[in-house]
């Protein structure tokens, strides 16, 4: 019985996996739709599209369902997605952004404002805590882009704003608005990266307890399991010791 009880066990964890990643490869077919019907089906040509596929590629998405997405949404066999930023505060008054692309505002926005009233948060208006983040572009490569001075030197050149390396790899930061032609030469100098996007990166943070954090972990988990949610983003600072506390549960 024990054998079979870790066979289910281990059954249940690759289905929340293999859903996981299903879930993840829509959101990012339609962020692929939405791009190609703002700017054309040619990345060269549509920065937007450029990015979509190059995040696709860093999910290990496979080439076929990028070209699918692409195809379809040429083709206009897509719902039409409006981009829509949600703002609001979580347990224990933290920032908490929200992109999602919907169909349906009504539905999404219902479903978001649940979310945080559900864990102990409130929805706010556009802008309420935005001024907290800054939006950027971050651009990452594995150790075996090159070393640290060499990257340095490739970011300077490429117009990046600020870059980090450690043991996992290099960072590297820029506005969003340089987003597309930074990665475009950093692919040039330093080969395809491991994943580029833009980000909302919290400037001023809020310190939070084991209860709040875990309320504010469990609103994240609950937007993020919503398919018209692309993005969940807060701006909370915890221990590394509750942190790993709450996230092995």
């Amino acid at each position: 019985m024990a054998g079979h009880s870790q066979f289910k066990n281990i059954m249940h964890r690759k289905g929340k996996q293999d859903a996981a990643r299903a879930k993840a490869f829509t959101k990012l077919a339609r962020e692929i739709t939405v791009a190609v019907k703002e700017g054309g089906p040619d990345p060269a040509m549509n920065s937007r599209l450029r990015l979509a596929v190059q995040s696709a590629r860093s999910e290990n998405m496979p080439k076929d369902n990028i070209e699918r997405a692409i195809k379809k949404a040429t083709g206009g066999d897509t719902g039409s997605y409006d981009p829509i930023r949600y703002e609001g505060y979580g347990a224990g008054g933290v920032a908490v952004i929200v992109e999602a692309l919907t169909d349906n505002r009504n539905r999404t926005g219902a479903a978001v404002r649940a979310a945080f009233s559900k864990h102990g948060g409130n929805l706010g208006t556009t802008g309420a805590v935005s001024h907290m983040f800054d939006h950027v572009g971050e651009i990452t490569y594995a150790l075996e882009a090159g070393s640290a001075d060499k990257v340095l030197e490739a970011a300077i050149e490429a117009g990046a704003e600020d870059v980090v390396s450690d043991d996992s790899g290099h960072l590297v930061i820029c506005s969003f608005e340089d987003l597309s032609s930074v990665s475009i030469a950093l692919e040039a100098a330093l080969g395809e990266p491991k994943s580029v996007k833009a980000v909302w990166r919290a400037t001023l943070s809020t310190s939070v307890d084991e209860e709040r954090a875990s309320s504010i972990l469990n609103l994240i988990a609950a937007l993020e399991d919503d398919d018209d949610v692309q993005s969940v983003y807060a701006n909370f600072e915890v221990s590394d010791e509750i942190l790993k506390k709450l996230t092995a549960a």
